[in-house]
């Protein structure tokens, strides 16, 4: 839509939502305050919920300015499928068999390092499991990292700084973990095709230097959660001490491959679902309860953030192609904290002439920032979903969540602008 009056309220709402989102924690303050209307806040204050609230008042406000014909007409035109994919694989990843198997590898592994087992599977969460995700996409490397440092760091008696640290390492080392290949991580998958960037392509431009960062990042972590992993519970300790059969374990590692490498064709990935879903019903026995509700809200979040972020293009594009390729580093860094890194990648991939300078700059800033906020990375709102229980009030603060990605952030920025 090219209403200039439709772009003025969509830049109204978007920036309304951005605001509610770093307000969510007061709205579950309120809740404690006012408990006769305490479901109201609580759901006001659910981070996931917000981008999705405002792009339904955004289409309704659409229809009355513009038409129902035409806001369903927007809506309908938008492209959904990382939402959906985002949904499955967290579902798929977060099942029994899978997340049984990377427990016990990463067990295993730990119990080999040098190191306190508790310590090893702390690093190992925060550096191979991001790393990892480079092939399984950043979304199911979310996933896995955030359960398995779930009973570690986010519990009981750890105070909030080091929370706030840890899921800022998580973010961070998951935004750029995901760009050893050329498919894992949405900000890369935008400008790819266009670009013609493979997977050696960034595994010399950009992997190297990413993985540099990550164990960087997670090994200073570490140091600092040691005091407080000492006495938390291993990787190792597992609710379900039975081994789930290898052939269903085999059966669900092969169906988040399936839906991995079919990511962008939801008709197919959704059918695959669909598969899972009879499979685990039938052999109920060795699952676990899926994370439906997790997973839906999260793409709920992100199906919002694309209605309201298609309509964004007028005033991002010509600050995106505006600047010079330093100053697009910084900027595309700052701007990543306010809208979601691939669709400011996606901008840049519209800018005709565009250096290949340019085209390093903006998408090193876009995924060196995708740790600082919730919307900064497609797979932020999943860490939310699964890591909120252990803060106070059930609630990740903005505030806290920036303040503990800075430095991460920072030595990203390091890695992509000095080597």
């Amino acid at each position: 839509m090219t209403d200039p009056t439709i772009d003025l309220i969509a830049a109204a709402f978007f920036g309304i939502a951005v605001l509610h989102t770093f307000a969510a924690k007061l709205f579950d303050r309120l809740a404690s305050r006012y408990p006769s209307h305490a479901g109201l806040f609580h759901l006001a204050g659910e981070v996931e919920v917000v981008f999705g609230f405002w792009a339904m008042v955004l289409v309704l406000v659409m229809a009355l300015v513009a038409g129902s014909d035409a806001a369903l007409e927007y809506a309908e035109s938008r492209n959904y499928t990382e939402p959906l994919f985002v949904f499955v694989v967290m579902v798929v990843a977060a099942s029994r068999p899978v997340l049984q198997t990377v427990l016990r590898a990463a067990a295993a592994v730990a119990r080999l390092a040098p190191l306190p087992t508790p310590l090893a599977s702390a690093w190992l969460a925060l550096a191979a499991v991001p790393l990892l995700g480079s092939l399984v996409t950043e979304p199911g490397a979310m996933t896995l990292a955030a359960l398995m440092l779930a009973p570690q760091v986010f519990r009981p008696g750890v105070p909030e700084r080091i929370k706030y640290l840890a899921i800022g390492v998580l973010f961070v080392n998951v935004s750029i973990g995901g760009t050893l290949t050329s498919y894992a991580a949405p900000p890369v998958l935008m400008v790819a095709a266009t670009w013609q960037w493979d997977s050696a392509f960034m595994l010399a431009n950009f992997g190297w230097k990413s993985a540099l960062a990550v164990v960087v990042n997670a090994s200073l972590a570490t140091i600092l959660l040691r005091p407080h992993l000492a006495v938390g519970p291993s990787v190792s300790e597992d609710a379900h001490p039975a081994p789930v059969p290898l052939a269903i374990v085999v059966v669900h590692l092969g169906l988040l491959a399936g839906v991995v490498m079919l990511a962008h064709h939801p008709l197919a990935f959704l059918a695959l679902f669909l598969l899972f879903l009879g499979f685990t019903q039938a052999y109920e026995r060795h699952q676990d309860a899926l994370i439906l509700r997790e997973a839906l809200l999260v793409s709920f979040f992100l199906a919002g953030l694309v209605v309201l972020g298609g309509l964004q293009r007028w005033w991002l594009q010509p600050i995106v192609s505006g600047l010079q390729p330093l100053a697009l580093f910084f900027g595309a860094l700052g701007l990543t904290a306010v809208t979601d890194n691939a669709a400011l990648t996606y901008l840049g991939s519209l800018i005709t002439n565009i250096t290949d300078q340019s085209k390093y700059m903006l998408v090193a800033g876009a995924v060196a920032g995708g740790g600082l906020t919730v919307i900064a990375n497609a797979p932020n709102p999943a860490g939310v979903a699964l890591l909120k229980r252990g803060f106070e009030d059930e609630s990740i603060g903005a505030g806290g969540l920036l303040l503990g990605a800075l430095g991460p952030t920072a030595v990203a920025a390091a890695a992509f602008l000095l080597f």
